[in-house]
């Protein structure tokens, strides 16, 4: 399940065009909240060195807990859970 950095999982994902970028989302903490997540379509993603970026929002990778497939199957996972 867990091959590489959240950031090489997404990169993947959003540059490879064997994979479907719509098919994924991240469950990231919310900050400040712990137990508070929140699910982010990859396609809204916009990837940075360590951050990524949805819209005008700044999140550190760190805040990942996992990126899913819309079927409910798990491709990455930190090692804090």
């Amino acid at each position: 399940m867990r091959k590489g950095s959240v950031k090489e999982v997404l990169a993947k994902l959003k540059y490879d065009p064997r994979e479907n970028e719509n098919d994924y989302y991240v469950v990231i903490e919310h900050r400040g909240a712990y137990g508070d997540v929140k699910k982010i379509p990859v396609e809204m993603i916009e990837l940075g060195h360590g951050y990524f970026f949805v819209g005008d929002a700044q999140i550190p990778y760190h805040r990942i807990l996992k990126v899913v497939r819309k079927d409910g199957k798990v491709i990455w996972e930190t090692r804090k859970l």
